[in-house]
């Protein structure tokens, strides 16, 4: 990467986010999404590198079009195919998968179900709502259990 591409992206990290707005609409040439700070340096940090490089060739262009198209999603980039993958993020692992965490000293197992988690002989809708259950505060459920997209998929307990 050249010194004035770095020095470029090294000088995103102190710009007000009024700045990084104009910055997004001089390099991109539109509106800036209303994400947080972290997202917009990012996005202008890899558009640098772009510019200054040049983007994905057209073989690794069609392989992500190909890609996108197995799975069932319009081309890249689409909303058809932002939702699609977003639904995949939240993908819950397969029914059978055993989720164990241990909580202050007492070990908690889950077993993921069609549609559901059972823990202790009851059937509950979401993860959420056993790890409430489970440490009498709110928690995000996948993140008290630690389940990633496409947990349960392989090496699953």
């Amino acid at each position: 990467m050249s010194t004035d591409t770095s020095a470029q992206i090294a000088e995103l990290d102190a710009l007000p986010m009024r700045a990084l707005r104009d910055r997004w609409r001089a390099l991109i040439g539109t509106d800036p999404p209303r994400y947080n700070r972290r997202f917009l340096i990012r996005q202008l940090a890899y558009r640098l590198q772009e510019l200054a490089h040049g983007g994905l060739s057209q073989a690794a262009r069609a392989r992500m079009d190909e890609l996108l198209t197995q799975a069932g999603c319009d081309e890249l980039g689409s909303p058809q195919a932002k939702k699609q993958f977003a639904r995949g993020r939240r993908e819950m692992p397969i029914a059978g998968t055993r989720l164990i965490r241990e909580w202050n000293g007492q070990p908690h197992e889950v077993t993921a179900m069609q549609g559901g988690f059972a823990y202790r002989g009851r059937r509950y809708r979401s993860l959420t709502a056993i790890a409430d259950l489970i440490t009498g505060t709110h928690w995000n459920g996948p993140a008290f259990f630690a389940v990633r997209a496409g947990a349960g998929k392989e090496g699953a307990s």
